[in-house]
């Protein structure tokens, strides 16, 4: 059975540093979206929020209408009433009769008066509730013209850099899974904990990348052999050699090129 080639240290920087440049490229087309695709969920929220708004408006005023017509329907069976029991005073034999139909009489306008007074309440609810809709439809005109610029925005971007990005997400994986288990979680756990999301960075000017803090010469000497992994003790970061880095960079722009 064949022996299992030994992955050396120099081998290993080297995949992760790979590593590294595909994830950098990708978080940079990420952050080319930026807040945008979660500007155009809170507008999309935001727009169905006020289509529901209007709809309930609307069901209201449709439900005041139906109680003012209801109403005016109340007010001619009263006036049908009250012509009915004028005509039965004028066939009545004693005062009792005639005083019972004058009081039913009396009711049936009261209850007119009630009905218009209501009527006048419906319409009044029904002049301030067009003026919402009037003002809620004018802010969802406005949100859906935002939002329709800002999912243009948002296709033009994807557009343009989905094919890039699936590429580089695929890549990625497939670098991933070259990295042994220890080595790949050590890489994401620094990576998530800083901002650039720079887990593996190169010694530049006596320093590591993006940093001000100096390795010292007998440091330097030490990760230029690609012997060990280091750890910068300032950042937290996996440091390579500028050399490497160059040629691992050179190899990523040719694959990607």
């Amino acid at each position: 059975m064949a022996k299992k080639k030994e992955v050396t240290v120099e081998e290993k920087l080297r995949a992760l540093y790979d590593l590294q440049l595909i994830d950098s490229r990708i978080d940079e087309i990420r952050n080319v979206r930026g807040e945008l695709p979660l500007e155009v969920e809170d507008l999309q929220d935001e727009v169905t929020g006020l289509n529901t708004r209007l709809s309930n408006l609307s069901e209201d005023v449709s439900n005041l209408e139906t109680d003012i017509n209801n109403k005016k329907i109340g007010i001619e069976e009263s006036k049908g009433l009250i012509k009915k029991y004028e005509e039965q005073q004028n066939k009545v034999r004693n005062n009792r009769e005639f005083d019972s139909l004058a009081k039913e009489t009396e009711y049936q306008e009261l209850e007119i008066q009630l009905y218009e007074k209501r009527i006048k309440e419906f319409q009044v609810k029904i002049e301030q509730k067009n003026e919402i809709i009037e003002v809620t439809k004018e802010k969802l005109e406005k949100q859906q013209q935002h939002l329709d610029h800002k999912k243009s925005e948002l296709d033009a971007i994807l557009k343009e850099t989905e094919k890039e990005e699936k590429l580089l997400l695929n890549k990625s994986k497939e670098f991933s899974d070259s990295i042994d288990n220890h080595l790949l979680n050590a890489y994401t756990r620094i990576r998530n904990k800083v901002k650039n999301g720079l887990a593996v960075v190169s010694i530049e000017r006596g320093a590591s990348g993006g940093s001000f803090f100096t390795i010292p010469p007998q440091i330097q000497l030490e990760i230029a052999t690609r012997k060990k992994i280091t750890i910068d003790e300032h950042s937290g970061r996996i440091l390579i050699d500028a050399v490497l880095a160059a040629e691992e960079k050179e190899k990523i722009d040719k694959l990607f090129a």
